[in-house]
């Protein structure tokens, strides 16, 4: 790796460093009002930015441009177009305006819409987001952007985010002002997503039909050693492994992505990334960029990275954490207790605020993780159950605890952690222990919200939650704006008092993954919504249609047609998955039993022939045992192809996503059981695809 990281970094990135060196003064400060304060762009300065990104992105070698944005697929989208323009004179000059800075036209038919555009409506823009900065990939400038209709609609999952931030600012800023922090003018939210992933053998992949079109195993045994020994977490890399991790970090910090955290994770194959925080919708830009270049640099590496949240069965899946704070442009962590978090008015009304948003609209953050490969991970004891709930620790609990009965907080400022080996340092530990159980933790300045699957965007989660929390912010302010100055401190306490005790149900610092917790939260009114389908319903519920429409995130149709497009992609997602079982076991695994099976036939008659007073019981059993798979997967066959159908006849969408949880996956459960059991029968040279053995110990 280059010795000059700070060279490195960023180098690839029309940074504020370059902004400042190829613009003129004038133009530098109006694009830095409108990344700072949400000003209107003039087209003189699109001009003059687009002429110094375009001379810069040429000095590094782009020919081309994209407006580079986040449709409704859950990918991300480009169009390329090169800076040549053609002359009379038969050559070509290097042009790009303003015009080309700001707007692109892709075409939005060809995208989900949910209904919001018809086949024939076909125009749509993408529009620049200047806060985010533009880099180079693969000899292209990518420019990110918004993505909406003609008429307006968000077809993105970008706009609602930057609607989302602008709604928390307004609503953080007013409270501060109120409690007579007037210093500041802007509050930001800051996300770090942590992301798991897996890497295989790219030549091992190529034979796998179902980690091509699904990016999971649909069938495969257990290999003989698993997660079970506790050896892999935190293990030595790797030689190919740690030469992967050596090149994505570069190519990632090339690309200005503070890649700081790399290590393996718990199942064999499996790591995790950790990027230092960013501004939300940078971090949702770097975040879809960091899963674009992992792909990338795996192929160099004749290796696979697989973003499933499920990609074998047996083993821990994979999952991304969102670490989610505020902060002021004064340089202030709003979720900072400072060491008296009890006498901290500020810290506790925002703590409060986040405990109310998520307690009020749990629904809303369940949806926010929903996807059909993250149902196969939640609730089992790998990741959080699908009930929302908050792990606060035990200091800030008592803390509200104590406000709720009027009674003093006796906290100690921190302890000394006692190894009982002398020669290790002494140090202050944390005031409370962490709890990887629960979906929404608080560590220590942050919430880290945990239910989200690996190959999500993390824009979605942070939709809402902004939302939820600028929604009860504004309530608190509500019930504080008629206090005097002098008496605001009060006024704080008795609302603190009233919240917790509406809504401290949420709180739980327990095992998230006891069956009792499960009946706990029940008593309790938490909802559990276990499947993608019946979580979706909470996004059209009145109560969340009605806090998007008031802050102006979503219209009522663009919620109802996110609603649409997420139902659709869940029975396409499995639709997918069982026409790749199908020919998975119709085309290679059936004829993979018969051809042993006749084998060990041809085996017994030899002998039988040879010597006759030998008994073929063995052999004989197991073509029997081979034989009653082959029908039981065959009539297995015929029974998914009937709840299929019966899934596709619904005309409801929701009724059909219902039916193919209900049915269908319950088919392709017991299809794979039948066929996993009769697989470790078979010897691996007859198997027509790599087993899980392979799979997960290939990469050495």
């Amino acid at each position: 790796m280059s010795k000059d990281i700070p060279g490195l970094y960023g180098s690839l990135v029309f940074n504020d460093k370059v902004m400042r060196q190829k613009l003129p003064k004038d133009m530098y400060k109006a694009l830095r009002k409108t990344i700072e304060n949400g000003t209107h762009l003039e087209l003189d300065v699109a001009n003059s930015v687009a002429v110094a990104m375009k001379e810069w992105a040429v000095e590094n070698g782009a020919t081309h441009f994209t407006h580079w944005f986040q449709p409704m697929t859950g990918f991300t989208a480009e169009k390329h177009d090169s800076f040549i323009s053609p002359t009379s004179a038969g050559e070509v000059l290097m042009e790009f305006s303003g015009k080309e800075l700001v707007k692109g036209e892709p075409d939005a038919s060809s995208f989900p819409s949910g209904g919001l555009r018809a086949t024939f409506e076909a125009r749509g823009y993408t529009a620049w987001d200047p806060t985010s900065p533009a880099f180079i990939k693969d000899g292209t400038l990518y420019i990110p952007t918004a993505f909406c209709s003609y008429s307006g609609e968000a077809l993105d999952k970008k706009t609602p985010l930057l609607r989302s931030m602008e709604a928390l600012n307004k609503s953080a800023v007013r409270m501060l002002h109120l409690l007579g922090n007037t210093s500041v003018t802007s509050v930001s939210t800051t996300v770090g997503p942590e992301q798991e992933y897996f890497l295989v053998d790219k030549e091992l992949y190529n034979q796998r039909r179902d980690l091509i079109f699904c990016g999971r195993t649909l069938i495969g045994a257990p290999a003989p050693k698993g997660q079970e020994m506790e050896d892999h977490y935190f293990g030595s890399l790797k030689p190919r492994v740690a030469a992967y991790m050596h090149d994505l970090d570069e190519e990632l910090w090339k690309l200005g992505i503070p890649a700081k955290t790399k290590h393996n994770e718990v199942a064999p194959a499996q790591h995790e990334l950790a990027p230092i925080f960013d501004t939300t919708n940078i971090a949702v830009d770097h975040n879809q960029l960091t899963m674009e270049v992992m792909k990338q640099v795996a192929n160099k590496h004749g290796l696979v990275c697989l973003l499933h949240e499920k990609p074998f069965e047996g083993i821990n899946g994979s999952g991304k954490h969102n670490n989610w704070s505020m902060s002021t442009n004064t340089g202030v962590n709003l979720l900072d207790p400072g060491k008296t978090p009890a006498e901290n008015i500020q810290f506790l009304v925002f703590l409060m605020a986040v405990i109310k948003a998520v307690d009020d609209y749990a629904d809303m953050m369940r949806v926010s993780a929903a996807g059909a490969g993250n149902d196969h991970r939640l609730g089992g004891n790998e990741a959080p159950p699908a009930i929302v709930s908050i792990f606060l620790g035990d200091e800030l609990t008592a803390i509200l605890h104590s406000i709720e009965g009027d009674s003093y907080f006796d906290g100690k400022e921190g302890m000394i952690l006692e190894t009982g080996a002398s020669v290790l340092p002494h140090f202050m530990k944390d005031t409370t222990d962490r709890n990887r159980t629960s979906p929404f933790a608080f560590t220590g300045n942050k919430f880290e919200f945990r239910m989200l699957g690996s190959s999500a965007s993390v824009a979605t989660p942070n939709i809402t939650l902004n939302t939820a929390v600028a929604e009860a912010l504004d309530q608190f302010y509500e019930e504080l704006k008629d206090y005097a100055p002098e008496d605001i401190e009060k006024g704080v306490h008795d609302l603190i008092k009233r919240a917790i005790k509406k809504h401290k149900k949420v709180i739980f610092n327990g095992n998230g993954y006891s069956p009792e917790w499960v009946e706990e939260a029940k008593r309790r009114g938490l909802p559990n919504l276990a499947s993608t389908p019946e979580a979706l319903k909470a996004f059209i519920a009145d109560k969340n249609v009605d806090l998007f429409i008031k802050h102006h995130i979503f219209t009522k149709e663009e919620l109802f047609s996110r609603y649409e497009i997420l139902l659709e992609n869940y029975v396409k997602t499995i639709g997918i998955e069982v026409k790749t079982m199908k020919e998975m076991l119709t085309k290679d695994f059936l004829p993979s039993v018969m051809a042993y099976s006749d084998e060990i036939v041809q085996s017994a008659l030899a002998k039988k022939e040879l010597l006759p007073s030998i008994s073929t019981k063995t052999e004989e059993a197991l073509v029997c045992k081979l034989s009653d798979a082959y029908t039981s997967i065959t009539e297995g066959l015929e029974k998914l192809d009937a709840a299929a159908a019966a899934a596709d006849a619904k005309t409801d969408m929701y009724d059909c996503a219902m039916a193919y949880h209900d049915s269908v996956l319950a088919e392709m459960d017991e299809l794979r059981q039948t066929a996993d059991a009769i697989e470790t029968k078979i010897p691996d040279e007859v198997l027509p695809y790599p087993t899980y053995d392979q799979l997960l110990f290939s990469v050495v």
